[in-house]
């Protein structure tokens, strides 16, 4: 490894030549073809990278496969996955950070602790959850890249997980009197149901917009199934289905998502009543499924990685969070997209896939046309209104949907986004790279 870091240390003396040398002969270190302030460094051993990331199959709450699994037997799988797959060390471990929502914060991370015992980790290793609403498994991969880029430890691991077959969203306490007097505050508390009709109303989403949105994601979830593309990312879970009326307990094995539907049409949407508002356009056809389900990524810098000959999935590039309007609050990723890629140096055009949260279709719809996006490139396996929303799953289902694909394409697909809004009027978004994309000189010329 020090012989490679030596290598590393002359090219990069020789990417920044002195000033006697002839400049007609220069190698400069340019911008990639791919945005104007896109750079990568000679030397990039301390890239952030990701050399595994696995789910579980996402089931429909209280009536799909995980409807009587406990959530730290949820979280169990994945974390051994990562174990067993990498054959890392569980002990070299710097952290784990756990995205989560609905759970009372102590008790969930206590559950999520007891998952990492199951799973076969020491108890050197540390634990904590995160809940930045329906970011916070994305928010636990940013936070363990930051730490690793940071150098606080070299290998982390994010994780996301939800049960809502267990737990359900609770405000519990009466509402503070002083909210009258701030309607952002106020506005915080409204419905997410309520804030996808202040979206279609404010932007002009129609019905049939939304429905036609749905349709598409079920359409290409289920294509997806059939080419067998999510084998790759979804770990079987062994676990046990109590019948509600006779009480018999029996064991199955969870290995394929439970809400996607091949035959939804129009026709059948169209006949569904709206759920949230009389007059209104979301229904329970176009918005996401309440969920269960479990992922993790495990995170490392670059020379660990190939240390360890480890295979590169993808890189982190960048991650923003950004605050809008708590009443349209499903116009986040419109906002946080555009941050987060002029963070990684690069523009909203350059991206070649997008993993968008449909959360309702009125939000989704707005987001894509607001950015322009080509339907080509967006949620191509489908999206929440098909696969279903485990809140605190999500960011990091979405990193092993998003990069496997990325895998698949090769060359043609370089760079991706993962992005989705956030309760009371945020949103969020992360850039990854392809993880073949290595070679040093690529962004490289000669100067006249």
């Amino acid at each position: 490894m020090e012989k490679a870091m030596n290598r590393q240390r002359v090219l990069l003396q020789h990417l920044q030549p002195n000033s006697t040398t002839d400049p007609s002969s220069i190698l400069t270190a340019s911008n990639c073809a791919a945005g104007d302030g896109y750079k990568r460094g000679s030397c990039f051993g301390d890239d952030v990278v990701i050399v595994a990331a696995y789910r579980t199959a996402i089931c429909k709450a209280k009536r799909g496969g995980f409807k009587d699994t406990l959530p730290e037997d949820l979280l169990t799988p994945v974390f051994k996955a990562l174990i067993d797959k990498t054959k890392i060390n569980p002990g070299e471990v710097g952290d784990i950070v756990v995205g989560t929502v609905l759970a009372p914060g102590s008790q969930r991370a206590i559950e999520c602790r007891i998952a990492a015992f199951y799973a076969g980790f020491p108890d050197t290793v540390p634990l904590r959850t995160v809940n930045r609403q329906c970011s916070s498994g994305l928010q636990a991969v940013a936070d363990v890249a930051s730490a690793i880029k940071s150098g606080f430890y070299d290998i982390g691991i994010a994780a996301g997980m939800e049960s809502m077959s267990t737990d359900k969203v609770s405000l519990g306490n009466t509402p503070n009197p002083k909210l009258n007097l701030f309607a952002q505050a106020r506005d915080c508390l409204v419905p997410m149901g309520i804030t996808s009709e202040n979206v279609a109303t404010r932007f002009g989403v129609n019905r049939l917009e939304q429905d036609q949105a749905a349709v598409e994601s079920h359409r290409k979830a289920a294509a997806a199934v059939a080419a067998g593309k999510f084998k790759e990312e979804i770990i079987p879970v062994d676990t046990k289905i109590i019948d509600p009326k006779s009480g018999e307990e029996r064991k199955i094995t969870v290995s394929a998502d439970d809400g996607i539907r091949a035959d939804t049409s129009l026709s059948v949407l169209s006949k569904l009543r709206p759920a949230f508002s009389k007059d209104g356009t979301t229904t329970a056809g176009n918005a996401s499924q309440v969920s269960d389900g479990a992922g993790a990524v495990l995170l490392m810098r670059r020379d660990v990685a190939m240390q360890k000959g480890l295979p590169i999935l993808g890189v982190f590039r960048s991650f923003a969070a950004v605050g809008v309007d708590p009443a349209v609050m499903g116009i986040g990723p419109a906002v946080a997209i555009p941050a987060a890629v002029k963070a990684a140096g690069l523009d909203v055009h350059d991206i070649d896939l997008f993993e968008i949260n449909e959360a309702f279709a009125s939000q989704y719809v707005y987001c894509c046309k607001k950015l322009e996006l080509d339907p080509e490139k967006v949620n191509v396996n489908g999206g929440a209104m098909a696969l279903g929303h485990p809140l605190g799953c999500t960011g990091a289902r979405c990193v092993s949907t998003l990069l496997n694909e990325m895998k698949r394409r090769g060359k043609d697909c370089r760079f991706g986004v993962i992005s989705m809004c956030i309760g009371s009027g945020m949103g969020a978004a992360a850039v990854f790279e392809r993880g073949d994309v290595v070679d040093q000189l690529s962004n490289s010329k000669v100067t006249a």
